[in-house]
């Protein structure tokens, strides 16, 4: 059997697993996108608690995901909330440090003239800061978004979602029958999935960065 005789023959769990995948994804992306910007907003002021994050950002990334998901399975039993947590954990680092940057890249001056128009930080913090600094946040979710897609392949290691059950089902089987083609098409919907993902998020961030900060 050929690859696209592969592909049609399984199309069907094809395209729930794909969804699946992306469903993961999307729900990790917006939990990581709080947690992310709750930390950045109570850090970002302090250049110490800022250095923290940051450097616990940076740190948090060279955990081996394979590491993360078995040390996971030892506490939780559900492989669907083992997935939403280390895709959460991880999907979190690029969007905290990209948010602590925007924030403190805001122009002070700009800030002591909200105040000065009566502006309190909690306004000031949600109608300018986080508005100006939107887009270099938004650059760290579309990251976040391509590097998700390929740790959440690593979810079937796990009992996870999606579509790397056929990666994993593919490679544990190679030199048997349609082996390839099962890792091929896993991989092959990851990388899909992604460019659409990437895509969209584009198009969000345009639409929801005010006309006078576009590039």
């Amino acid at each position: 059997m050929n690859f696209l005789e592969f592909v049609q023959d399984r199309w069907s769990l094809l395209w729930f697993q794909g969804y699946q995948h992306l469903s993961l994804v999307l729900q990790s992306l917006v939990l990581a996108t709080i947690l992310a910007l709750i930390i950045a907003v109570l850090t970002f002021r302090s250049a110490a608690w800022s250095g923290i994050a940051e450097g616990g950002a940076a740190v948090g990334l060279t955990i081996p995901s394979f590491a993360l998901f078995g040390l996971l399975l030892a506490f939780i039993t559900s492989g669907v909330v083992v997935s939403v947590v280390a895709l959460a954990f991880y999907g979190s680092l690029p969007i905290l440090r990209n948010a602590i940057v925007g924030l403190r890249r805001v122009d002070a001056s700009l800030v002591e003239s909200a105040k000065g128009m009566g502006m309190g930080p909690a306004t000031a913090l949600v109608k300018l800061q986080l508005p100006l600094a939107w887009p270099v946040i938004m650059t760290g979710i579309r990251v976040s978004a391509q590097m998700l897609m390929g740790i959440a392949a690593i979810a079937a290691y796990a009992s996870g979602p999606g579509l790397g059950s056929f990666i994993f089902s593919g490679l544990s089987r190679i030199g048997g029958a349609n082996a390839v083609n099962s890792a091929w098409a896993g991989v092959l919907g990851v990388v899909l999935l992604a460019i659409v993902l990437d895509l969209v998020l584009s198009l969000v961030g345009r639409l929801t960065t005010s006309r006078g900060i576009r590039v």
